[in-house]
């Protein structure tokens, strides 16, 4: 007879890009049982198991979920909408439609699963009002709640108000600029540098950083969430909290054209303040031509970057520096840091070996 696993895992919007690390994560744990959920079906081997669902439906998301017990620990990385820009984050639809995802998802996870002990939950900068304008640096978990409309308001309200009758706890986490590989992300920034950088190559050009400004900012490797992610499952420090995390230190997006320069054998070029959104509208006919020279995964740029050029771009042009404080989920025992230079230079390679970019000069 089989032993029993330790754990199982449940993940909320699995196939984006922190929805991903979490699975590889997990997916490595011997004694851990994976389920994924994603509207669209995984294109790489794994042993999740993954169901279909949209969770904007509450019926079908309970009838899909009703045969999940066990489940101990739940991850929600699902998110309602494909657009991260600062006009469209605090659109009632926007707010309303990850409400509902949030409790569909609780509704059906709680009646299949009763012995649930975890869930983790993202949140973001955006929840200090850094993307409205100039805010207190650092931000502080502490801080009274920015008044803006967002949906981690709604969400972070359905979570303390479901708890006080549950015997599961809760984490939030507040990453920055979440650095990993998702197809089709909306809010991806690693994926227009490398495909912008592999363009600029085909078309003998050299590398030129198109934002407006070079601001100062964090990152968070989703590598880096994920594990932060298994260790608030298990630590007292943790239950019901908000957690601040970044990798630990400061860089500008200049830094990371150099990064990718190197990655990809280019010149950098003098700054030339451009959207990536426009310069690559036209550029299908040489993507195509990149992936049948370097037998790269068959995706189109849409399916590859999609709105993620709309999110490059507002990120390479933020006027305001902001940093989050990282005091908190230190002192509660979660020290980890990423160089995030090197991070970088790592995820392109990690692309380029999964034929999702094409390799080196």
């Amino acid at each position: 007879m089989a032993q029993s696993r330790a754990k199982t895992v449940i993940i909320a919007g699995a196939l984006g890009v922190v929805g991903r690390a979490v699975l590889d994560h997990f997916e490595a744990q011997a004694d851990c049982e994976v389920i994924a959920l994603s509207r669209r079906p995984p294109d790489f081997a794994t042993r999740a198991r993954f169901i279909s669902v949209d969770l904007c439906d509450a019926e079908a998301t309970r009838a899909a979920l009703s045969g999940i017990s066990g489940v101990t620990h739940a991850v929600y990385c699902a998110l309602y909408g494909r657009s991260s820009s600062n006009a469209t984050w605090g659109e009632a639809e926007q707010i309303a439609g990850n409400g509902r995802m949030l409790e569909n998802f609780l509704d059906a996870v709680e009646a299949a699963s009763p012995a649930l002990e975890h869930i983790a939950l993202l949140q973001g900068a955006k929840a200090y009002g850094c993307h409205l304008g100039p805010v207190s640096l650092p931000g502080k978990e502490a801080a009274p709640r920015h008044p803006h409309p967002n949906f981690y308001w709604q969400q972070e309200d359905l979570i303390r108000a479901r708890q006080t009758r549950a015997s599961w706890r809760w984490t939030i986490f507040r990453p920055q600029y979440i650095v990993g590989f998702s197809i089709g992300s909306p809010i991806n920034i690693l994926s227009p540098i490398g495909v912008y950088a592999a363009i600029c190559r085909e078309l003998g050009l050299p590398l030129t950083y198109p934002g407006r400004t070079a601001t100062p900012t964090e990152a968070t490797d989703s590598r880096l969430l994920a594990r932060a992610i298994a260790w608030s499952q298990d630590a007292t420090t943790a239950a019901d909290e908000i957690f601040n995390l970044t990798n630990g230190d400061v860089f500008t997006f200049p830094d990371v054209f150099q990064a990718a320069a190197r990655a990809f054998g280019l010149q950098l070029g003098l700054p030339q303040a451009a959207p990536l959104a426009v310069l690559m509208s036209d550029k299908q006919p040489v993507w195509d031509r990149i992936v049948a020279t370097h037998g790269l995964a068959p995706y189109s740029l849409d399916e590859l970057v999609g709105p993620s050029w709309e999110f490059a771009d507002a990120a390479f042009s933020s006027p305001l520096p902001f940093f989050e404080s990282t005091i908190k989920i230190r002192r509660a025992g979660f020290a980890e840091c990423v160089d995030s230079i090197e991070m970088f230079e790592a995820w392109f390679t990690d692309l380029q070996a999964r034929k999702l970019l094409p390799p080196g000069g």
